[in-house]
């Protein structure tokens, strides 16, 4: 089951050309998980940074077209695979039906000191829940 998120291209995502400055869609791909864990795991990051966090370990992104100024995106995500203290996901941005990017990644679930640590019960079962469409 696909989480989605809506972003509207703002004039602080371009570029002089008027066109997405590319780094911004890794922003727009952090405020879709950063959402996801607020509104579908109940454990936003305002919470989450007081015992841990999820930093980002891996991302492969395709670019396929140009987003300009006003454009509306849909950026859904996909949980692939939970492991014992990562969850793989996938990232696909769409504009009015045309595929903006893809990309998949992976993001570990740490401690306050930066070493990996097991998904909590909760946390585990919220997102496979959530990929199976139960959620």
């Amino acid at each position: 089951m696909a989480f989605i998120h809506r972003e509207k291209i703002l004039f602080r995502h371009c570029d002089p050309a008027g066109i997405v400055f590319y780094p911004r869609y890794f922003e727009m791909m952090n405020d879709t998980v950063e959402a996801f864990f607020d509104q579908v795991l109940a454990f936003p990051f305002s919470k989450m940074h007081q015992t841990s966090g999820i930093p980002t370990v891996e991302i492969n992104t395709t670019f396929s077209a140009p987003s300009r100024l006003g454009d509306d995106l849909e950026i859904s995500l996909t949980c692939t695979k939970i492991g014992r203290t990562s969850l793989g996901l996938a990232h696909d941005a769409k504009c009015g039906g045309e595929r903006r990017f893809a990309a998949t990644s992976t993001i570990v679930f740490i401690d306050l000191e930066g070493r990996p640590k097991p998904w909590t019960d909760d946390l585990r079962s919220k997102i496979k829940a959530h990929a199976e469409g139960a959620a």
